[in-house]
């Protein structure tokens, strides 16, 4: 039986085709990476310019998502009776979950969403194509150093998340809730493990790296001019938050598939 080619109407073939060129994208971003010369100064400048608009912001959202991460399972603890696991227990959902979907939402809110207006108005500007004639791949120019600026300060910003909250969710419960200090610290050796960092970064880079392509291949697609930019934006955003939850949910599983859980 032979199959029959989607008719032009197909309701996804635009979706569908437009996932098959981000994923292009995305594998041609990896190759490019390791093609030489790699441009050091526009890595060194968006890393600089990612970081700068995103680290106060994270820093900010960082306090009261641990302060709220604190006082709901403060008091579901308290209530099953269990005080002594607390400060476990707030570390795990601040490490392995809060600390890299908040790091996630700041780096495409903030940095992937200027990355994409970015090449988006270098695209209606004819930049891109006129580096194309001139040989110049826009790939490996622009789009690289873009992503792997992303990656970098992803991680970074992870650790500052998960520091910034784990010393919120301490003071919040120490202080608010009339929690141990010495049986809250005590308490981290319980349950939590070095596996639960690791892959608190390993999900902070591939957000980073999911960001930064989502981004790049919007900005380098526009339709409809300066408005077509702007749209671009939006709909960078709002696709890169879709697929974190996503890939969220997916690394989740599998962690916890692979990896015993201590006290188990």
């Amino acid at each position: 039986m032979t199959t029959r080619p989607a008719p032009a109407g197909f309701p996804g073939a635009g979706a569908l085709r437009e996932t098959g060129r981000l994923f292009a994208l995305a594998l041609d971003v990896i190759v490019q990476t390791f093609r030489r010369p790699f441009q050091v100064r526009e890595f060194i400048q968006q890393c600089w310019f990612i970081a700068s608009v995103t680290i106060l912001p994270t820093a900010l959202v960082a306090i009261p998502f641990g302060a709220v991460v604190a006082l709901q399972l403060g008091s579901l603890i308290v209530q099953l009776g269990a005080q002594s696991f607390t400060g476990a227990a707030a570390v795990l959902a601040i490490i392995q979950q809060a600390a890299p979907l908040v790091t996630a939402l700041m780096v495409a809110g903030a940095g992937g969403s200027a990355i994409c207006a970015d090449l988006g108005a270098r695209t209606i500007r004819e930049e891109i194509d006129a580096m194309e004639v001139l040989g110049v791949n826009p790939i490996q120019r622009l789009v690289v150093p873009r992503v792997l600026a992303a990656m970098v300060i992803a991680v970074l910003l992870n650790g500052l998340v998960s520091v910034v909250g784990v010393l919120g969710s301490y003071f919040f419960n120490v202080i608010l809730q009339g929690g141990t200090p010495g049986a809250y610290l005590a308490s981290f050796s319980a349950l939590a493990q070095l596996p639960d960092l690791w892959i608190s970064e390993i999900k902070a880079l591939i957000y980073g790296f999911i960001a930064g392509v989502v981004a790049a291949y919007r900005g380098l697609n526009p339709k409809g001019g300066p408005k077509g930019v702007g749209d671009a934006v939006n709909q960078s955003v709002v696709i890169t938050f879709l697929l974190l939850f996503f890939v969220n949910f997916v690394l989740t599983a599998v962690y916890l598939s692979v990896v015993p859980q201590k006290g188990s």
